[in-house]
């Protein structure tokens, strides 16, 4: 498969349920913002230089975005990126969309995902 690393670093943020979608966790002109609500929590991907200090988030998380769009037919997508991953002991995030997966590793993994992703013979862009 072939992926893009996306430049500038990415926070996972975890709000109430109940919390109101706040304006910085949607900002126009950034890769990635994502936004899910459950019973038990809101949580927000966004760039991580938008979210306010006070904020309970886990920063500094880079993103992968697979080429698509992705026939949704296609199965395994995820299970052939996580494997390796995993093998190399580099924790994820994900988040879907409907033309693609984003994988979120943390930055300081970044190098040791990059190298267990081409090992997989994935092919890994800047």
């Amino acid at each position: 498969m072939d992926l893009d690393l996306h430049v500038g670093e990415l926070a996972v943020c975890r709000l109430g349920p109940d919390d109101d979608v706040p304006a910085w966790a949607t900002a126009v002109g950034r890769p990635l913002h994502a936004v899910t609500r459950t019973a038990q929590e809101l949580s927000i991907v966004t760039a991580a230089d938008l979210v306010p200090d006070e904020a309970v988030a886990e920063r500094g998380w880079r993103a992968f975005a697979v080429r698509g769009p992705l026939d949704f037919a296609l199965t395994g997508v995820l299970a052939r990126l996580a494997h390796p991953l995993a093998a190399a002991g580099v924790p994820i995030f994900v988040v879907s969309t409907y033309d693609t997966d984003w994988l979120l590793i943390p930055g300081e993994r970044l190098e040791d995902a990059w190298e267990a992703l081409t090992a997989a013979g994935h092919r890994v862009h800047a």
